[in-house]
């Protein structure tokens, strides 16, 4: 990294990674590229360990001392692996938190939405929150789904396969103006 640039603290997403079964290393190694805040859980420690990848905090209630110096716990305290993280994270103030997960619950991400940017990286799925009237360039071909359900929907540049699954009808961008608040959507990886 040359001199002139400069990563200040919270400027990248923070990481928390709660499984990698099917998740590419060349796409870990981008997320870990600026050296963020990495979150993961005991046995995905031992996994990211191995790979002599940094890790900052472990989510668990007991504290294991062999893996590496430096490493600190964040207790559960009865709340789920992905809210006790996500808690911590909206509490120091990032604006902006990469998850990589093998399982994806809406359920669990709601709470966090107007406190954080999240993305969420789930199978081969990049899944995050959008508002009314999104819009965002993809070339034709390109499947987005729906996870929540909007009101007043409006596809633009869209195709519908089925519920809740459109594909890009041209290389350009599609829009989505709904009602919600927010609305969560996937796009393949």
């Amino acid at each position: 990294m040359s001199s002139h640039h400069i990563v200040r603290e919270k400027q990248e997403p923070a990481l928390v990674i709660l499984g990698l079964d099917s998740f590419a290393d060349e796409l870990l190694g981008q997320l870990l590229e600026w050296s963020p805040v990495l979150i993961t859980t005991p046995l995905i420690a031992e996994n990211l360990n191995s790979r002599g990848i940094k890790i900052d905090w472990i989510i668990s209630d007991e504290i294991d001392d062999s893996l590496q110096s430096d490493i600190k716990y964040l207790p559960v305290e009865g709340k789920s692996i992905i809210t006790s993280a996500l808690n911590y994270l909206t509490e120091q103030g990032y604006p902006a938190v990469n998850v990589v997960t093998d399982e994806f619950a809406l359920t669990d991400y709601l709470p966090f939405t107007d406190k954080t940017n999240l993305v969420i990286f789930c199978g081969q799925k990049k899944i995050y929150a959008v508002h009314p009237g999104f819009s965002k360039w993809k070339p034709a071909g390109e499947i987005i789904e729906l996870l929540s359900t909007p009101r007043d929907l409006e596809a633009i540049g869209l195709e519908t396969i089925r519920t809740g699954v459109f594909k890009t009808v041209t290389d350009g961008l599609f829009s989505l103006r709904f009602t919600n608040p927010i609305l969560f959507i996937a796009e393949s990886l």
